[in-house]
């Protein structure tokens, strides 16, 4: 990754001199279309013709530049510094399937940055809403196991600088666990007529155990995606690949937490509950190809009903601090009856009050 001196604000600052510097050639023409949902940024399409290009490089990239709207730019400033130092520091050392990155830069304030990416075209992001199908959820679960399996229980992430979501103190967790609630709050206000009245009363009983949730001495940690869902999948057009984009909230915590969140909102439940033992499985015998040790399957399920409650709290943070669309209303409601009815299933409180 090379520096340039203008990070690019807007898709017309991503110039033909500005790409040329970012990729060490010359470049003889740019164009720059939206793609994606843009909800925690802006991202383009980067089309290139070179003057000359011994390296063989694309003809297409992928730009993600911060989001246009100011407010929404200073409430993801945490995620672009995460997003930028996965790329920068993390992702040469784990195993999980990524986009090449080309270029990655960002200011001191971590208000602009510029991440060029490989173009994974024609692969297709996961559809939220829809679901996902057993083929893309085995590819999911699996790939997962080559970002815990490096870093598990290393100490050295504890203290990464690039950290969006840090293993929580006393204090810490009393605040997680305030905001949770204020979160349950205004999703039931906002979305309880299509929630229901069962999903309204697990999430209000979910999210009031978060500060003993994330307190929770279990022992096991790495680093976490944190927001592993199809939303942050693309899938190759013969269902044999996947790539994982998305590291703005990059995070050190139980494992299971990623396997679980993902489980929860991106397969509809009767899906789930059929095939998610096996998923487990799968998880785990892929961690153990990757190296970990001392680590048995009972405990990789009771870690994943424990994680569960990622479901719920994610989901609520998203929908209070990000910026509401129709979309994302709908997406946010079908997120939210599948965890909702994952933490019936699992138990899942019935265990947090047993470990905690």
């Amino acid at each position: 990754m090379t520096s340039v001196t203008q990070i690019p604000r807007h898709p017309h600052d991503v110039t033909r001199e500005w790409l040329s510097g970012a990729l060490g050639v010359e470049v003889a023409s740019v164009d720059v279309l939206p793609v994606g949902t843009g909800q925690t940024g802006a991202t383009y399409r980067v089309s290139a013709t070179y003057a000359a290009n011994p390296a063989g490089l694309p003809e297409t990239f992928v730009i993600k530049l911060p989001a246009g709207d100011d407010a929404v730019r200073d409430r993801v400033v945490l995620g672009y510094r995460s997003e930028c130092a996965f790329y920068a520091s993390v992702a040469d050392r784990v195993a999980i399937p990524i986009p090449q990155v080309y270029h990655c830069e960002i200011n001191a304030e971590a208000t602009e940055y510029a991440l060029l990416l490989a173009d994974c075209a024609p692969a297709a992001q996961g559809d939220q809403i829809a679901g996902c199908e057993a083929g893309q959820a085995r590819l999911a679960v699996t790939a997962l196991a080559g970002l815990h399996a490096p870093t598990w229980c290393d100490e050295r992430w504890l203290t990464f600088p690039g950290l969006a979501m840090t293993q929580l103190d006393e204090a810490g967790a009393k605040g997680m666990g305030d905001i949770a609630r204020m979160c349950a709050a205004t999703t039931v206000e906002r979305l309880g007529e299509k929630l229901g009245e069962a999903d309204c009363a697990t999430l209000t009983a979910a999210l009031d155990v978060i500060t003993p949730w994330v307190s929770a001495p279990l022992g096991r940690f790495a680093l976490i995606h944190g927001d592993y869902r199809l939303d942050n999948m693309l899938f190759s057009p013969d269902g044999e690949q996947i790539w994982i984009v998305d590291w703005q909230t990059l995070g050190v915590g139980l494992p299971a937490r990623d396997l679980a969140f993902f489980t929860a909102t991106s397969l509809r439940p009767e899906l789930r509950s059929a095939i998610e033992a096996d998923l487990v499985t799968a998880y785990h015998c892929a961690l153990l190809g990757h190296g970990v040790t001392d680590y048995d399957r009972e405990t990789c399920w009771q870690d994943y009903r424990f994680g569960v409650l990622q479901a719920p709290l994610i989901c609520a943070l998203g929908l209070v601090f990000a910026t509401g669309t129709d979309r994302g209303d709908d997406m946010f409601v079908a997120m939210l009856r599948r965890a909702c009815q994952a933490v019936r299933d699992l138990k899942t409180l019935e265990l947090v009050q047993e470990v905690c």
